[in-house]
């Protein structure tokens, strides 16, 4: 579990991020949505520890970064596991040597071991003929799945993923997601997912947090979204045509009842 307890960050003597309260629950999907621009990505860089806040503080598990000494932060940073939104894949390595470079900054396991883990986890995101391919050879959504299987080549407690459907076809996005989804409740993980995406917040929104402006006006989940009373949130929600439809039905629901 990671809970932030009143995090606020400045920036050039503006403020970002507004006494932020909200708990990451291990097992689950936990989604932090909102616009561009509403602070979200500052929130997970602060929830990393890339970024300090001002005032506030982050735990993981009880334990806070401010208060850990350079041994303990050495000992979280291989605990966590992270999906970045562009893959940041290594164009001259190929898949088993992208997936086995986290293996050999950070592992102790023998090189034989490092071996099996990472045939393991390329097996385990879909992609087990694919060891010899490089990036430029496959496509983007094998891209990501190579990118998921390195960020759980060292078995994280943690898993950030930062837009991990950017870029990708509806269909990849739902593949991806699933996934994301699948290897969360498998290994029991506490995944923290960044994104704008209204499809993946219907369909892995375990738990839910809305960054509006820097601050966290709501929380939830995938079943209470539609009903929340938030006028921002809805505004987001809401947006596209499709969610406008969905709105208009239950509209129809409530009168109905």
């Amino acid at each position: 579990m990671i809970v932030a307890e009143n995090v606020s960050k400045w920036f050039d003597g503006r403020q970002i991020l507004f006494d932020i309260n909200a708990t990451f629950e291990t097992g689950k999907t936990n989604l932090i949505i909102g616009q561009s621009g509403s602070g979200k990505t500052v929130f997970m860089k602060c929830l990393i520890g890339l970024m300090s806040p001002e005032q506030g503080r982050i735990l993981y598990d009880g334990r806070a970064i401010r208060n850990m000494g350079n041994n303990e932060r050495r000992q979280l940073r291989t605990e966590i596991g992270m999906l970045f939104q562009g893959s940041a894949l290594f164009d001259n390595e190929t898949v088993l040597g992208n997936v086995m470079f986290p293996l050999k900054m950070f592992s102790p396991l023998s090189y034989k071991e490092q071996l099996e883990r990472a045939h393991f986890c390329i097996e385990r995101v879909g992609l087990k003929d694919a060891d010899s391919k490089y990036p430029s050879e496959i496509s983007g959504g094998m891209q990501k799945r190579v990118a998921i299987a390195r960020a759980i080549a060292l078995n994280p407690k943690y898993l950030f993923c930062d837009e991990p459907n950017s870029g990708l076809d509806p269909k990849t996005s739902i593949l991806i997601d699933e996934l994301l989804s699948d290897i969360t409740h498998e290994y029991g993980m506490t995944t923290v997912i960044n994104t704008h995406d209204m499809n993946s917040v219907l369909g892995i929104g375990e738990n839910i947090i809305f960054i509006n402006h820097g601050h966290c006006d709501w929380t939830g989940n995938d079943r209470t979204i539609f009903r929340a009373k938030s006028e921002s949130l809805n505004d987001f929600v809401f947006a596209s045509k499709l969610f406008q439809e969905v709105k208009l039905v239950l509209e129809r629901e409530i009168e109905a009842e």
